[in-house]
């Protein structure tokens, strides 16, 4: 039976029990890889990480940070931190940020952050280079889910972001400016993601200090 579960298809959403999804991302084989699960099917990405979606990774992390920073708005940022309801759901977002109140309340410790104890992420964000479609579908409802205050795309390839707000009481609509950040521009954060392809990010980070500062 164990066979059978470390055989389960990866990188699509598979029909699975919540023993099956912990069996499967506990094996070692899957040691690197990201698990998903909701509404009673499993998601395990084994797909490599390449350098534009690193990059993409790095410098959304860096820009979102300096202009919390700039503006005096705490915040604190997880990298790949796997969030889970017990039985229910969990997810592994790129990156994820707590703010503002939250901010003191971001999950500590080796194990994955417990949503049955913990409050979600204000901001959740996936760099999609091969998972966009599933990225602005499946994931987008599990984020619903989850609560989660904004849930962002970062589109690799197009150098675009598709941002949400969660509604609380139920579904998301399209922002083009951050709503628990005030102020940050969905078309800030693309103008960042293309002079990164072509400026160093310490020359990227100098141009964003000339656009967040008053």
């Amino acid at each position: 039976m164990s066979t059978m579960r470390t055989k389960l298809p990866t990188d699509t959403w598979v029909v699975a029990t919540w023993d099956e999804f912990i069996q499967t991302i506990e094996d070692p084989a899957y040691q690197k890889a990201k698990g998903y699960y909701y509404n009673g099917r499993m998601r395990v990405e084994t797909m490599s990480v390449g350098p534009d979606h690193a990059k993409d990774n790095g410098i959304i992390a860096i820009a979102v940070t300096l202009f919390a920073a700039l503006k005096n708005i705490p915040l604190n940022c997880l990298d790949n931190c796997s969030y889970r309801k017990t039985g229910v759901r969990e997810c592994q977002p790129d990156v994820s940020y707590y703010i503002g109140e939250k901010a003191q309340m971001v999950p500590i410790g080796t194990a994955i952050a417990n949503l049955d104890i913990t409050p979600p992420p204000d901001i959740a964000i996936e760099i999609s280079d091969s998972t966009l479609a599933d990225d602005k579908g499946e994931k987008r409802l599990l984020y619903e889910d989850i609560k989660v205050a904004e849930y962002w795309i970062v589109d690799v390839q197009q150098a675009e972001i598709i941002a949400f707000e969660i509604i609380s009481s139920g579904g998301s609509r399209r922002i083009t400016q951050s709503q628990i950040l005030p102020g940050l521009e969905m078309a800030i954060l693309e103008e960042t993601l293309r002079r990164s392809r072509q400026m160093a990010h310490s020359q990227v980070v100098a141009w964003l200090l000339t656009q967040f500062q008053p």
